[in-house]
Order: structure tokens, then C-alpha cells, then sequence
């Protein structure tokens, strides 16, 4: 029992250092342990979701489904530098998921301060030739409910908690107090809102090389040991098997119903697991 423990000990850290980076023990000191009003009680849903392993397949899939937008797609393409640090931007987006969901009134709100400096000096010309700017609060909308949309279809299909309807709209409405404050206008606040801003969007979206590209990259090329490539594989498996199909086309990804339903699905339960077994206290 004591060489599993150390395993399990072991295993977590891993895997929450490649989360949240190298200041993670001292940001999580930051959010969990300083005094303070949060903006969430403990009981709210978005606390249930963000603090969930599902969040690993839903993070997934958000990437996949944002860069179906032209225009988002060329400001992560020109301005992230996801590729050359993929791990630095996961241990950033994680930060700010915490930091708003868990932490203090004045820790989130200085990361909400921090991320709107950044996006306004995310701006340039598309490859099609127009503008675009990472302040644009129709496309962080896009960004928001693409993100949403995944994290709450990955709780309620992989989540070990997952939320009855009241619960869904309960963390569609927490997610909006977020979105405002980074500037989106009018985020939806029940799961039917969040699924007609989705199909209003779609005429906007579609496969460009860049998405592709990004795609590629995320599903058959991370910068991943080679133990770690099974596991990564069977989470991407998942996230992808929970894309609409008509987001697939544009990024020329397989659609197998049977095997999704089946082998996939297991599988990311698995993994899942695994995760939220390593990494409970």
C-alpha cells in the first residue's frame, strides 16, 4: 500500500506540474489559502465542473471547436506561442480558470486584468484580410461559449458528479459573471442559450490551414514523453468523439459512431479516472 501511495503521490505531481507550471505550488497557495470573499460559493456548479478531471477532455475539445473561427484562429496563430510553449499556455489557462473559480475576489479579478492588457495588444490582419483583435467582444464570445459548451459536455459525460439541468444552467450562468468581466456582451446563461449562441456562430466557422495545422499538432504531435503519449491519446480520442459532426468535416477529423460509442467512451472514462484518482488528496 505504501509504494501505491507514493506512486499516486508521485503520478500527481506530474501531472499537476504540467498543468500548472513550475509557480504552480505557489499560485495554488495564492488561491486556496488567502483570505477573502470569492466570486463563488462552494456549492455553485462551475466550482463542480472546473474542479473536475473531465476538464482535462473538455479542455481539448474547447482548443478544437475555437479554432473553427477564422479570425480567433489567426490571433492564436500569430500571438500565442502555443507551439513553441504549449505547457507555459496550458499552465496559464489553468491559472485563470482557478484564480476566477476558486480564488479571492482580488487574485481573480487582477487575472482578469492581466488577460484584457494582454488581449489588447493581440491584433492584426487574418490571412483572409480581415482584421481582427483578441478585445473583440463578439469573438471572445466565441471563445467563451466554445469553451463552455465544452467543459460542460465533458462533465456530463465523463464527470464523476454530473449536474441535472438546474445544475447545467446554474454553471452556464457562474461562466457569464466571468465572461463580462472580460468584456463579452450579453453571455448566455441557461445550457438552451448556450447551445442557440453555438448554432448562431456556425455560419462564421470553417477549416483553415492554421485550424488544421493546430489540430495536427494537438492530436498526433504534443511535446509529450513517451509514457505519457497513451494516455494523452485516449483523452484526445474522447474530446474529438464529443465534436459535432459538422465540426469534424472542416478539420478533416474521422467521425466512427460505433467505436465512439463504445471503445472510446470507455476508454475516456478510464483515463479520466485515472486523473481524478491521482490527483485527489
Amino acid at each position: 500500500m505504501e509504494r501505491v501511495a507514493e506512486l499516486r503521490a508521485r503520478l500527481g505531481a506530474d501531472v499537476f506540474q504540467k498543468v500548472a507550471g513550475d509557480e504552480g505550488p505557489h499560485r495554488r497557495e495564492r488561491i486556496h489559502a488567502a483570505p477573502g470573499p470569492r466570486w463563488f460559493a462552494e456549492d455553485r456548479p462551475i466550482r463542480v465542473v472546473h474542479g473536475d478531471a473531465s476538464m482535462f477532455v473538455g479542455g481539448l475539445r474547447a482548443l478544437l471547436l475555437q479554432s473553427l473561427h477564422p479570425l480567433a484562429m489567426a490571433g492564436v496563430a500569430g500571438h500565442s506561442g502555443f507551439r513553441g510553449d504549449p505547457w507555459g499556455r496550458l499552465a496559464r489557462t489553468s491559472y485563470f480558470l482557478a484564480s476566477t473559480t476558486f480564488g479571492p475576489d482580488a487574485e481573480a479579478r487582477a487575472t482578469i486584468e492581466r488577460i484584457k492588457a494582454v488581449h489588447g495588444r493581440v491584433q492584426g490582419v487574418a490571412p483572409d484580410g480581415r482584421p481582427y483583435s483578441a478585445g473583440d467582444p463578439h469573438l471572445l464570445e466565441w471563445v467563451h461559449i466554445a469553451e463552455i459548451d465544452s467543459f460542460l459536455r465533458a462533465h456530463r459525460r465523463y464527470g464523476s458528479r454530473p449536474l441535472d439541468q438546474e445544475g447545467r444552467d446554474g454553471y452556464v450562468a457562474d461562466t457569464a459573471r466571468i465572461a463580462r468581466e472580460l468584456g463579452v456582451i450579453d453571455p448566455p446563461e441557461t445550457e438552451a442559450e448556450l447551445a442557440a449562441r453555438i448554432e448562431a456562430f456556425r455560419p462564421e466557422l470553417a477549416g483553415s490551414p492554421e485550424a488544421r495545422s493546430t489540430a495536427r499538432f494537438l492530436l498526433l504531435n504534443p511535446p509529450l514523453a513517451l509514457a505519457a503519449r497513451v494516455p494523452y491519446a485516449l483523452l484526445a480520442a474522447a474530446a474529438v468523439a464529443m465534436l459535432p459532426t459538422w465540426a469534424r468535416g472542416p478539420l478533416r477529423l474521422p467521425y466512427l459512431p460505433l467505436a465512439e460509442a463504445t471503445v472510446v467512451r470507455a476508454a475516456g472514462s478510464a483515463v479520466t479516472a485515472g486523473i481524478r484518482w491521482v490527483m485527489s488528496p
